[in-house]
């Protein structure tokens, strides 16, 4: 039986090990955060009733193999199917209702392609992770001068917003009391003139005395009445100040933060806050208007000359009319730009024929908008209005392109989602596709929304525009596209600048470096180092440069220009990116991989390390992505040494994890003994300490050789593939001294190959044999 601190260290346990059990705990915008990542091809109901489940699996794996794939999602129904058992149990009829329909839905989407909801499973995992990272950063953070000023100004700007919903109010009390008054007055006045000509000399002096009384009133109501329509000027006034800083600071931040998150930056674009300020603003003005309505009522059943709400109405109406005409357009915005289900973490990168997402939101919450604002979706509408942009392929949209506003399927945000676009280019009296002055990646469109808000004396036609997008032909475009995308959102922030890169300006090297730091985190959970990130600068902007964060690297540098390997920088990136997400996750996450080394640092890190210390580097030659190690040997002169493999590729580790690579690589030298020359992993961690948990079998699982398992036919012995480097008989100067470091960049990179155990006798009888 557990003790009760023991109880509790299980319970801590558990609970860290649940991740959605720790989002729950979040606060609001985080929450809204996680809200934004669930929709209809993956229902948040899911997520709560199966978190164990979902958690208990590598959706990562699964995303890779079909087979397991398909017996996952079986496995999930079953699991539905459960949990509809469960509610039948509890008669909970409306919750058997919304299972069986996800369940069909779910067979409807993914029966025929198990893969696709395996990824988007990953995917929703990953973002996850990446909003506790990003809420762990920002607690490290709080109390820091930069959050201590943020956290001001949005208190000054929330206590404004009160102060705009008090003083509507207050207005609202003023103008019930100017109502009594005029009413009172009015009264007063007609019973006087009926009496007129009914007093004589006797009641003259009373007469007198009630016209006294009624001038008085008159006076008290026109300070009244000018004083209502001061304190509109006022509130108005006020909130012009608050729309200011809501449009023009808070807004514009957001839509920075919205650039950076769909680049990989940090995913710090929660909504929920502005939608409350907005919507209380709108509020305040929509109040104002039917209080000026009011005012106009009292206007028509008593004026005088020089009546304050005669003078100052019009100006009112246009003023209130005009700030609200301004907020409801500033509302309507692209809250996730179009994205392909597909490829999540690399939205505004859209292949033709290929389904793609996009959500709009008003942040505007006014109940008398919902079901009101049907949007229509428009594909590169300026430049067919305007004739722009000669020579740009055009594309007709395909799927339903309208749909209304509403609050029911958006978590009670007014939002509506597009979820089955896709894009057919127009073959216009040619089959190339790319006829125009940029090549297919680089070729710039968006995507219009538009609709139109109709209320009583008030239209106000509505539109918004994606982010400017790349569409492609084929998936090897991908990467090429996704580097326009960066460059794009990096330095720019005119949606309509479509013609970016028929002039595309140059990036400052700590821009760059910010972003490709953000392709690794967002994919990963780990970013590039200030160390790693230098011998990228030496790479791309030689070593003078690069120690400037002031340095300019040109577009044509990063993506085009090819190196002396015929392929461009950031296609070497998109291929390392590929080699981690696939075979190295777990390896970079933990921080084994030093990865971006020059060989220089790499010497200058070895030198004084013990003997077989290595470390892990990023081939430099391979477009496709490659890894390699690097150990130190010291001979008998005591010259440090260094030796390096052939890197290895995706295909190689395809076959064998890189662990156990590591674990079983062999050197066949001199006396034709196979020696593991790696012992160390930099600086000092034992290699066993440092990848025993990644290898396939436990370190201390013996060699079953000579042992029959009934697991194996019968007469056959388990074999393993392993790595081993062997030394051509031409570079054997004497069989007791290791290996020159410039016979070793030919030996150990030139013949790496994978073989078995039970080769190992052949190999060693003759290690130069084929």
């Amino acid at each position: 039986m557990l003790t009760w601190d023991q109880f509790k260290s299980v319970s801590t346990r558990c609970l860290k090990m649940s991740q959605w059990y720790q989002l729950q705990q979040l606060e609001s915008q985080y929450l809204e955060q996680v809200g934004q990542l669930y929709d209809d091809t993956f229902p948040m109901e899911i997520r709560q009733y199966l978190s164990q489940w979902i958690e208990s699996h590598d959706w990562e794996l699964t995303a890779t193999n079909v087979s397991l794939a398909t017996v996952r999602f079986h496995d999930l129904l079953a699991q539905l199917d459960d949990q509809y058992s469960r509610f039948a149990l509890e008669n909970n009829f409306l919750m058997q209702h919304n299972i069986r329909k996800i369940k069909r839905n779910l067979q409807d989407n993914y029966q025929e392609d198990p893969v696709h909801m395996a990824m988007i499973i990953c995917s929703f995992l990953k973002e996850e992770q990446k909003i506790l990272s990003a809420v762990e950063k920002t607690e490290d953070k709080v109390g820091t001068a930069k959050t201590d000023v943020v956290v001001e100004k949005q208190k000054e700007l929330e206590n404004k917003v009160r102060e705009v919903k008090s003083r509507v109010q207050e207005i609202e009390q003023k103008i019930k009391s100017l109502e009594d008054l005029q009413d009172e007055h009015d009264f007063k006045n007609k019973t006087l003139q009926s009496r007129e000509h009914e007093v004589n000399r006797t009641n003259q002096r009373e007469v007198k005395h009630e016209e006294m009384l009624i001038r008085e009133m008159f006076l008290k109501l026109n300070m009244k009445r000018e004083e209502v329509v001061r304190q509109m000027a006022d509130v108005l006034s006020l909130v012009e100040q608050v729309q200011y800083v809501l449009l023009v600071q808070e807004l514009a931040e957001w839509k920075r933060r919205h650039q950076i998150a769909c680049i990989g930056g940090p995913p710090n674009t929660c909504l929920d806050q502005l939608q409350t300020w907005f919507t209380a603003v709108a509020e305040g003005l929509q109040q104002v208007r039917q209080q000026l309505k009011k005012l106009q009522e009292l206007e028509q059943k008593y004026t005088y000359d020089n009546d304050p709400i005669t003078q100052k109405k019009s100006f009112l109406e246009e003023r209130s009319l005009s700030l609200f005409r301004n907020l409801i357009i500033n509302s309507f915005l692209v809250e996730r730009q179009p994205c392909m289900p597909t490829h999540p973490q690399r939205p505004l990168v859209l292949k033709t024929g290929v389904q793609f997402t996009v959500r709009l939101r008003m942040l505007v919450k006014l109940q008398e908008l919902n079901y009101q604002l049907k949007v229509k979706v428009l594909f590169d509408k300026d430049i067919v209005e305007k004739n722009t942009l000669k020579g740009f392929r055009k594309f007709n949209i395909l799927g339903t392109n309208t749909k209304v506003m509403n609050m029911e399927e958006a978590n009670g945000s007014l939002a509506a989602e597009f979820r089955h676009l896709q894009l057919k280019e127009q073959k216009v009296g040619s089959n190339r596709s790319n006829e125009g002055p940029l090549i297919v990646t680089e070729e710039l469109h968006s995507i219009s929304f538009v609709t139109q808000l109709c209320q009583p004396e008030l239209t106000i036609d509505l539109e918004v525009t994606s982010l400017p997008l790349v569409v492609i032909s084929n998936v090897c475009q991908l990467p090429s596209g996704w580097a326009s995308v960066m460059w794009y959102n990096m330095l720019s922030n005119e949606p309509k600048n479509l013609s970016f890169f028929l002039n595309p300006p140059p990036a400052c090297w700590n821009q760059l470096s910010q972003v490709l730091s953000w392709q690794f985190s967002s994919m990963t959970k780990r970013g590039l180092t200030p160390e790693q990130l230098s011998m990228l600068g030496d790479k791309l902007l030689g070593r003078e440069a690069a120690g400037k964060p002031e340095g300019l690297v040109p577009w044509a540098k990063f993506c085009k220009n090819a190196t002396e390997k015929n392929f461009s920088f950031w296609l070497w990136i998109e291929g390392i990116l590929e080699l981690i997400k696939r075979h190295l996750m777990s390896l970079w996450n933990d921080g084994c991989i030093m990865g971006f080394v020059s060989k220089e640092r790499e010497r200058a890190l070895l030198k004084d390390k013990s003997s077989g210390t290595f470390l892990l580097r990023f081939s430099e030659s391979s477009k496709e992505g490659a890894i390699t190690f690097t150990w130190v040997e010291f001979p008998t002169n005591d010259e440090p040494q260094f030796h390096a493999v052939e890197p290895y590729t995706k295909r190689e580790l395809a076959a064998v994890s890189f662990p156990d690579i590591i674990r079983n690589y062999k050197v066949m030298a001199a006396e034709n003994i196979p020696e593991n020359p790696l012992r160390f992993l930099y600086p000092n961690i034992p290699k066993d300490s440092a990848f025993g948990k990644y290898y396939s079998r436990p370190t201390d699982t013996p060699e079953p050789m000579d042992m029959e398992d009934s697991s194996r036919p019968h007469g056959y012995m388990k074999t393993e593939l392993i790595s081993v480097s062997e030394v051509p008989p031409s570079r054997l100067q004497d069989s007791m001294l290791p290996l020159s470091a410039e016979m070793y960049g030919e030996v150990y990179g030139e013949v790496t190959r994978i073989i078995s155990p039970a080769e190992i006798d052949t190999v060693m009888c003759d290690p130069f044999s084929n």
